[in-house]
């Protein structure tokens, strides 16, 4: 999958499209992804003794071939292409202006995971 979370995406087909959002979270054994504001769904619950019915909107997920990456650098929806440099990290690059499209990490983010 070329989509990954946090990445801001173009919903290109269905009910959301030219909706621009962030990745949520992604599935990879089943290909779908989680966009924020995108896909908004109402899930009724039931009353019970101690809680009161009520209804909760969430965002479902939905097939990642329906979304185009924006690419950072140009702001478009681009396809992604992948480059590998002779360091040997792969990276992801965008197909119309050839910059890379990662985000920057920060060490204290990859300390929470």
């Amino acid at each position: 999958m070329k989509i990954k979370a946090k990445d801001k995406v173009l919903v290109s087909a269905g009910k959301y499209k030219g909706k621009v959002g962030t990745v949520m979270r992604t599935y990879k054994k089943t290909d779908r992804i989680t966009v924020e504001k995108v896909n908004i769904r109402t899930k009724h619950i039931k009353k019970t003794t101690t809680n009161a019915g009520q209804r909760v909107k969430y965002e479902a997920p939905f097939d990642v071939s329906k979304v185009m990456l924006v690419c950072p650098n140009c702001n478009k929806a681009v396809r992604v292409g992948y480059s590998i440099p002779k360091s040997g990290k792969k990276f992801r690059v965008c197909s119309k202006c050839n910059e890379s499209v990662e985000q920057a990490v920060s060490k204290t983010e990859k300390k929470k995971k």
